[in-house]
């Protein structure tokens, strides 16, 4: 049996392997930390757990936007470890994330996938998730102290 639960910074190893899995290695120590921010923040991620194992992962973000009376929830960094795919584990981490945000109060959940990950469209379409926008995304450096808000002015760029 599969269980469900809110992970915990004893999973961070195993959050670490799934994420190298997804094509986002990080270290079990920086998975820590991550998930104590998300904590903070008052975000959280799902675990699929079974016979003691992490075997799944799922962060659930919720958004109050300005566009919408509900805030909106987002489903970010789901992966199932290789060996389980298609046995039911993401469904139940999906679903899960579902009950969780319409206790919360959202009325839509949106998902961004990566343009290469074919099989995951297929996914969520199999679920009832429609493709209705594309995503756009621009690094910000570090390295480019313009982009970097100051007391004196929190909106750099803005003028």
């Amino acid at each position: 049996m599969t269980e469900i639960r809110a992970a915990e910074l004893r999973d961070s190893p195993a959050m670490s392997e799934l994420l190298s899995e997804l094509g986002f290695p990080s270290s079990a120590a920086a998975v820590s930390e991550r998930l104590e921010a998300l904590s903070v923040a008052g975000e959280t991620a799902l675990v699929a757990v079974r016979s003691g194992e992490v075997i799944g992962l799922l962060t659930l973000h919720i958004t109050p936007v300005l566009h919408s009376p509900t805030p909106v929830g987002r489903l970010t960094a789901l992966v199932v470890t290789v060996r389980e795919r298609g046995r039911g584990v993401g469904r139940l981490l999906v679903n899960a994330a579902e009950q969780f945000f319409a206790a919360r109060g959202c009325e839509l959940v949106e998902v961004t996938s990566n343009l290469r990950l074919a099989d995951a469209h297929s996914f969520y379409r199999l679920l009832g998730y429609e493709a209705t926008s594309v995503r756009f995304k621009k690094s910000l450096s570090r390295a480019n102290p313009a982009l970097q808000p100051t007391d004196e002015n929190p909106f750099p760029g803005a003028s």
